[in-house]
């Protein structure tokens, strides 16, 4: 027999096991959180972090960081930033809380008219985007300085403060302080907003694997026109997409809300680039096409372990950011480094 019949199309060769988990985005993240979860159990000082107590105590810094996260890792699998999430987590604060101590609304209409509020803010995101062509890194930032002024301006006309509160004398609050912001697991006291992280994380995983508007998210990333001509609705993906992550940052900005009972105008500020940190740690390319829902939450856990392990290893804090900086570029080079050998490897 010819030896050219025995060729095998590469297309149809078999794949090992190993090569399949190396192609999930979300290998290298987990791989370092690993790596970092280690280091951080046998540099500390006060025998916390490995314990319960200290997962309770990282796993609520990394709750709020992952519940945006998640939905920011999707945006950019499309191909899209938003740099106005941060800052949507103190408007959202802020616009409940005036809602409730200025105008004497019940919490619940106030955190309705929140969510509304954040998805307003998101379609005109993705639909200045999508209409003007301009890059959503420069939309986004237009927004990020917009509201950034209203929070500090209006705020202050309105309350002659910088901040709102006793909104934990409104009606409603007991019940949305014990959705949004209880503890559970006695005596551990986890926060409840890690049960959000979580349920975001399922959901949105669920969306990128079982439905089309997952496959739509990633095939969005590319060529428009071509996206377009097979029947992808490109400006709806987008702007939904745009939509859900300011909503994300209503929901933690609600969270943040109800368990300090105040709402500063500069809170979230900067917490934009954590959120893409989080995102590109846990896969997510900047180009677009690729990451997962898991690995953001990944990329936020190892945020979390971050900021709790260098306090309990007696390090000084103000290097955090620093660890970050390098964990952010460790993480792209492993995370290129594992995706080069996986797409390269036969078997």
């Amino acid at each position: 027999m010819s030896n050219s019949l025995l060729v095998t199309d590469e297309r149809m060769a078999s794949i090992s096991t190993v090569t399949r988990i190396l192609r999930r985005p979300e290998i290298g993240a987990l791989l370092g959180a690993i790596v970092i979860f280690l280091m951080f159990t046998a540099v500390d000082t006060t025998g916390i972090f490995a314990s319960l107590t200290g997962l309770a105590r990282w796993s609520d810094v990394a709750a709020t960081v992952g519940i945006v996260a998640v939905p920011v890792a999707l945006l950019m699998i499309a191909g899209e930033f938003d740099l106005s999430a941060g800052v949507m987590v103190g408007s959202s604060g802020l616009f409940a809380g005036l809602l409730i101590s200025n105008w004497n609304w019940n919490m619940w209409p106030a955190i309705a008219a929140t969510l509304v509020f954040a998805a307003a803010i998101g379609f005109i995101n993705g639909w200045l985007v999508m209409v003007t062509g301009l890059p959503s890194f420069i939309v986004t930032l237009a927004m990020f300085f917009s509201l950034r002024g209203i929070n500090l301006g209006l705020t202050k006309v309105i309350t002659d403060t910088v901040r709102v509160a006793d909104i934990d004398e409104a009606p409603g609050y007991d019940l949305a302080r014990s959705v949004f912001a209880s503890e559970i697991i006695e005596p551990y006291d986890y926060k409840v907003a890690v049960i959000w992280w979580i349920a975001v994380t399922a959901l949105a995983t669920w969306v990128l694997t079982r439905t089309q508007f997952g496959n739509w998210i990633y095939a969005v990333s590319g060529d428009k026109v071509a996206a377009r001509n097979t029947g992808v609705p490109v400006r709806r993906t987008k702007i939904t997409l745009f939509m859900c992550t300011s909503m994300s940052a209503a929901l933690v900005g609600v969270i943040t809300l109800t368990r300090l009972r105040s709402m500063q105008a500069g809170q979230g500020v900067g917490e934009e680039f954590t959120f893409i940190i989080a995102a590109v740690v846990g896969g997510c390319l900047l180009t677009g096409g690729y990451g997962s829902a898991i690995g953001a939450s990944i990329g936020a856990a190892i945020i979390g372990m971050a900021f709790i392990g260098i306090a309990y290893a007696g390090w000084n804090t103000d290097w955090t950011w620093l660890f970050l900086g390098l964990i952010l570029f460790l993480a792209v080079l492993v995370n290129t480094f594992i995706g080069r050998r996986a797409s390269g490897a036969r078997k």
